[in-house]
């Protein structure tokens, strides 16, 4: 009798992985690399990858969720004529040279994005928690008519309750106040601590709440981004959630580094823009083009260019990806790369190896402490690649660094929210500034070669004279890596 019910549920778990590799095969259009991670993973271990598959593989509801997001978001960018601009031209005679040399990168986030390059900008790049914690909360004091914030994760600790008291306060006083929190990313924090601000008069909205009807937890789609602006002239954007650990205050992590920036000036409007499409999305309102939103900038008399780019899995290209991409392919001396998750596709691999192997200067920064083990093996396996090949890849040891930055010659960086991995450039909700300008670059090299001296180069000889063991957990994590 026994040998009968075993013989059944085997013939249910097979027809079940049938079905799942059949709809991870033919149904829905992956690259072949996470087709066969998921092939695998039902085939050696049937329940639990089919519990796996349910949790963070299906991919066949993704066009139904966001279809109508994307083309609310395209209406919306015709609100701003210079934002709906497809067929931007760069003006030959500008000024500034890097627009010149860089205008088809510029032309690419446009057609791709609708994403809008302005020049009349003020930014400052925030290194440090405590720095970054101090400055936003001056802002946020400051305000006078709108705050519109919006973060993957914000804790209910001291930092949390700091930030969370200013909104509050501001609330009261007839501020507007609206806050967007990730479903997933704040799963730890309790809903009475988001409702508090709206019993203020705030208002608040959850971005795709992770479980649905029957406890289908929805691992995927987070919304990852960072936004904060206040009274449509002030901005921030970056890697640093809210949290004590981001101060430094973890006893796992110590200290946290990772890179912000504070922008004034009409690039802040894009950042606005990108928070009202989530906002619609996430309280499942109707978008209205309210005009102070927009207020007319201040001159700084300077010419730093800004790109604000998203992607997320409503988009068409991946987007972010794609930037990253093309600026790799497109340095002459030098790269440099940080970020707390290394898992290239296919194409940043070869990319990279490409411009070692041309003798472009590739530097890439990655936290020796991990908050993930499966990262930690599966990046090893990239990294190995890659000093093949004569790149310096660094374990930084202060702490853990949490940085999503990429620089090309000192002169074109980018900082924002996408890590570099696959799961930042195909499954969640991003947004990062991409930035023409030598001064700041300078700046951001030095605080790069800083982190550098804080790390611990990895060698041919350490990576292969590395153990059986660690051999064995980072083939098999470079196997699920598509997943991660």
């Amino acid at each position: 009798m026994s040998a009968l019910i075993f013989e059944r549920v085997t013939s249910i778990l097979f027809i079940i992985n049938l079905i799942f590799a059949i709809a991870v095969v033919f149904l829905e259009r992956r690259n072949p690399s996470t087709t066969w991670s998921w092939l695998m993973i039902l085939y050696f271990i049937p329940l639990l990858g089919f519990v796996l598959y349910l949790f963070m593989g299906q991919d066949l509801r993704k066009k139904k969720l966001f279809k109508l997001k994307k083309e609310e978001e395209l209406a919306l960018y015709t609100i701003l004529p210079e934002q709906s601009n497809i067929n931007f031209l760069i003006n030959t005679t500008h000024p500034n040279e890097l627009v010149l040399k860089h205008s088809d990168f510029i032309r690419l986030n446009l057609n791709c994005d609708n994403a809008s390059y302005t020049e009349n900008n003020k930014i400052e790049i925030i290194d440090d928690g405590v720095k970054k914690f101090e400055a936003l909360k001056k802002s946020l004091l400051e305000a006078e008519h709108f705050i519109h914030i919006q973060y993957y994760i914000f804790r209910n600790d001291g930092i949390g309750r700091e930030i969370m008291d200013i909104l509050k306060a501001k609330a009261l006083k007839g501020v507007e106040v609206k806050l967007i929190y990730d479903g997933m990313g704040c799963i730890r924090t309790p809903n009475k601590f988001f409702a508090e601000l709206s019993h203020c008069g705030g208002e608040i909205a959850e971005f795709f709440p992770p479980f649905l009807p029957y406890m289908n937890l929805r691992v995927n789609y987070r919304n990852h981004r960072k936004i904060c602006v206040i009274d449509g002239v002030k901005a921030f954007i970056g890697g640093f959630n809210i949290g004590d650990e981001y101060a430094g205050f973890s006893k796992r992590f110590g200290y946290w580094r990772d890179t912000h920036l504070y922008l004034e000036g009409e690039a802040v409007d894009s950042l606005e823009l990108r928070f009202l499409m989530d906002w619609s999305y996430a309280s499942n309102s109707t978008f209205n083009y309210i005009e102070r939103y927009f207020p007319k900038k201040q001159s700084f008399g300077t010419s730093i260019g800004i790109q604000i780019v998203s992607s997320g899995p409503d988009s068409h290209y991946s987007n972010i990806r794609n930037s990253y991409l093309d600026l790799i392919s497109r340095a002459k001396s030098s790269i440099y790369i940080e970020t707390p998750y290394f898992i290239p596709d296919d194409s940043i691999l070869t990319a990279l190896k490409v411009a070692a192997l041309s003798g472009v200067e590739v530097n890439i920064i990655v936290p020796e402490k991990k908050d993930h083990p499966f990262i930690k093996w599966a990046s090893l396996s990239y990294l190995g690649e890659l000093i093949e090949v004569g790149v310096n890849c660094y374990y930084y040891q202060k702490g853990f660094v949490h940085s999503k930055l990429i620089m090309i010659d000192e002169e074109l960086f980018s900082i924002g929210t996408a890590n570099m991995d696959i799961r930042s450039f195909n499954l969640n909700f991003e947004v990062n500034a991409f930035i023409f300008d030598e001064c700041n670059a300078k700046l951001l090299k030095e605080m790069l070669l800083c982190d550098i001296d804080k790390s611990i180069k990895l060698t041919k000889e350490q990576y292969q004279f590395r153990s059986l063991l660690v051999k064995f957990k980072e083939g098999v994590c470079r196997l699920l890596s598509p997943m991660l």
